[in-house]
């Protein structure tokens, strides 16, 4: 059996949930459906001996409608009897019920007497219930020849088969371990049809995964992926119901030409042969192939074969497709926790991955290739490393001895995907693209794993990575669920080395905090920058709010300005934390939010307190005439025109800073014009109060911010503190800090 179907490693589903997905199949109605398609007579007796199902071919052996209901000895004895009545209160069997062959004498209903052939067997289900299988015979027990020998083989076969899939039904009723069940089922079956093997495949996206086998297959090769088209699952699927398959010999002329690559089968229901290739072939000289549906769409594929030509029913491949009807909706719930399982497994891996990264310090090419090599294994897929070379030329990292002979790939990364950004991760299917199945040929030519995926990770400690996760031809390819992994696993590696590395400038930046204590706006050609800052205590340089104004290359800017929760110097001690941080992402050419983000784990690591933060950063590109933004929990930035005295407001919006790990982080966007002035402020501001405890608010600064404006940028923010002062009546509550830049050239020098 395969292990994707081990007890303790495939989760239990109950029957009743999976009857819950909708399908109107039951035990009963697929009992009657096996009674019905036999040509013998069946009935199944309680150990009272009253009828609990018969088939209409025992009906009409004894003239009747139906026997439900009716005691077997009310109208059964020994042959030997000849029609004695010997029914009794207590119920004795007229016949053994160890399986063995009996004559028996029937009443039929127009007085006379029916002699029959019959094996009786007790079903090992639930309940104390026998399974009786009846033929019609001219001769007494004694008088055996050769045409009741060829009954009774018939016979016993008859009642082999169907006792056997009738324990499969009943069996599964009040089954909730699906792992054991289809252990069962597939050992059953193979027990019932006296085949030598059978096998399970479920259904993917694009193909067939083998994913149970019974015992006996261990030993023989068996296809584990099947992709449509390549053998005869597809004439299966196409009838709609099992097909008889044979495999025929091969012919002379492929002996003398030495063609072995394929082989011609035998469609028993159509007649037709077909060439299939060797790989999609199953090591079964006779086979059926039964499709399981469910809600009009095939979800799994059961064969069931023999090792030695022989010659197959139509009433057995109709038996097994009565079994597929009933198994459906088990093997529906089956394939669907199979998927939940797997994820859940992935996702835990990614996880401990997480806490991992989190530990580690610093990172090696090879600490970075054994972790991507874990991930590989997880989805068994063989890992392969490759660097970008300038010229977009792939090239097997030099430390794979293994993979010597093939340092170059013959193909450029562009030509595999295309980079949106060049820090995006992408996990692309080899056969998705052109020049992945090109890849993929040439893999196969060099005998190599040539099944999988193309992974784009990026720029990493100044070179461009990428690598192949793969498996050889034949195997299943990934799927939705593996592509998912490998991009969480990979963007998970990825910022775990980018943090490492910020941990590590971060304990830089955490030994030069007094280097940040000041506030200072550097000068910038086309912007004229005014900041000011009250403290709402008696020492102005312990408050925690601060502001920035950064000078960097290419006519570029940065601007800071934020306040961390609290007073005094612990306050003061973070905020210069933040500013010195800040102003070494900045030189890192990082936009806004990518140095929000960095902050926040920097913060959540470095601080003891229970301090947050808010932000405005923004860069600013004169040149362009345009301003990127992030305000994280912080009050929305003011955008003053010139050109007609309106005001925009900032409003994209992200959580505070400090507070949480998974905080999300976005940048804003807007153009500006000569003159326009933009202002920042802290919430000390909106939240000042007149004596009567009435906040100035929004819509005071915003009117007082166009008013101000109209007179000039030239001590705008005097102004404005001025307001506040006579709005408070010089009691302000907390610190209040403004910076304000008017835009006095836009465009390259």
């Amino acid at each position: 059996m395969s292990e994707d179907f081990r007890a303790d490693s495939y989760p239990s589903t109950s029957i009743e949930r999976a009857y819950s997905v909708g399908s109107g199949i039951t035990a009963p109605a697929t009992l009657a459906r096996l009674l019905d398609i036999t040509s013998n007579g069946v009935i199944v007796f309680a150990s009272t001996g009253v009828v609990l199902f018969s088939n209409e071919r025992a009906a009409h052996m004894l003239g009747v409608r139906s026997l439900i209901g009716r005691r077997i000895d009310e109208f059964m004895y020994p042959a030997q009897s000849l029609g004695a009545e010997v029914a009794t209160t207590a119920f004795v069997p007229p016949f053994a019920t160890d399986g063995s062959t009996c004559a028996v004498v029937a009443s039929h209903s127009n007085g006379g007497d029916v002699f029959l052939t019959v094996r009786c067997d007790e079903i090992s289900a639930p309940g104390e219930n026998y399974l009786l299988i009846m033929e019609p015979s001219s001769l007494l027990a004694g008088s055996i020849t050769e045409q009741t020998d060829e009954l009774v083989s018939e016979l016993r076969g008859a009642n082999r088969r169907l006792s056997g899939v009738l324990n499969i039904v009943l069996e599964t009723l009040d089954w909730s371990d699906v792992a054991t069940l289809f252990t069962n089922v597939l050992e059953q079956l193979r027990d019932t049809m006296e085949a030598t093997g059978t096998l399970l495949y479920l259904a993917e996206s694009d193909g067939l995964v083998l994913r149970g086998t019974t015992a006996s297959m261990e030993v023989l090769r068996v296809p584990k992926y099947l992709s449509l088209g390549d053998g005869m699952e597809l004439h299966a699927i196409a009838a709609g119901r099992a097909i008889r398959v044979q495999l025929l010999s091969p012919e002379k002329e492929d002996l003398r030409m030495q063609r072995f690559d394929t082989r011609r089968v035998l469609n028993e229901e159509t007649n037709e042969t077909f060439s299939i290739p060797v790989r999609a072939l199953f090591p079964f000289a006779s086979s059926i192939l039964v499709p399981v549906w469910f809600a009009e769409r095939v979800i799994a594929l059961i064969v069931v074969g023999w090792e030695r030509p022989r010659s197959l029913r139509r009433d057995d491949a109709r038996l097994l497709d009565s079994v597929a009807q009933y198994l459906s909706v088990q093997l529906m719930g089956a394939l669907t926790d199979l998927r939940t399982q797997r994820r859940a497994r992935l996702d835990s891996f990614v996880s401990h991955l997480h806490e991992e990264l989190a530990e580690q310090e610093s990172f090696t090419d090879t600490d970075m290739s054994a972790l991507l090599q874990r991930a590989c294994e997880q989805i068994e897929a063989r890992f392969i490393p490759l660097e970008v070379a300038e010229d977009g030329t792939l090239q097997v990292c030099p430390a794979s001895d293994a993979y010597k002979h093939i340092k170059n790939l013959p193909l450029q990364v562009a030509q595999l995907c295309e980079q949106n950004t060049p820090d995006e991760v992408m996990a692309l299917p080899l056969v998705s693209s052109e020049a992945g199945r090109a890849l993929s040929a040439w893999l196969e030519d060099k005998s190599m794993e040539s099944c999988g995926a193309f992974v784009y990770v990026g720029t990493l400690a100044k070179k461009t990575w990428a690598y192949l996760a793969v498996r050889f031809h034949g195997y299943e390819p990934l799927d939705d669920i593996e592509l998912a992994f490998l991009r969480s696993v990979t963007s998970t590696l990825k910022d775990g080395l980018v943090s490492a590395k910020a941990r590590t400038s971060d304990k830089r930046i955490a030994q030069a905090l007094q280097l940040g204590m000041r506030n200072e706006l550097q000068k910038v050609e086309g912007i004229r920058a005014d900041g000011i800052y009250s403290s709402a205590t008696a020492d102005a340089f312990v408050g925690g709010d601060f502001y920035d104004l950064i000078r960097l290359p290419g006519r570029r800017a940065c601007v800071i300005l934020g306040d961390v929760s609290g007073h005094g110097v612990e306050a003061a001690s973070v905020s210069a934390a933040v500013k010195t941080a800040l102003g070494a992402y900045a030189w890192q050419g990082l936009n806004p939010a990518r140095m929000v983000r960095t902050l926040n784990r920097f913060l959540l690591g470095f601080s003891r307190l229970e301090t947050f933060a808010t932000l405005f950063v923004g860069v600013i590109d004169v040149a362009q005439g345009k301003l990127t933004y992030c305000s994280a929990g912080h009050p929305p930035a003011l955008l003053v025109r010139a050109d007609n005295q309106t005001l925009d407001v900032l409003d994209v919006q992200s959580g505070v800073v400090g507070a949480f790990e998974e905080m999300s982080y976005r940048d804003g966007y807007v153009s500006f014009n000569v003159g326009d002035t933009l202002l920042l402020y802290t919430d000390g501001v909106t939240e000042a109060r007149n004596p009567d405890g009435v906040f100035f608010g929004e819509r005071n600064l915003r009117e007082a911010a166009l008013r101000e404006a109209a007179q000039g940028s030239d001590g705008m923010l005097n102004r404005l503190l001025e307001t506040l002062d006579r709005y408070t009546a010089r009691s302000l509550e907390d610190d209040v800090a403004m910076v304000q830049l008017t835009f006095t050239q836009i465009g390259r020098q």
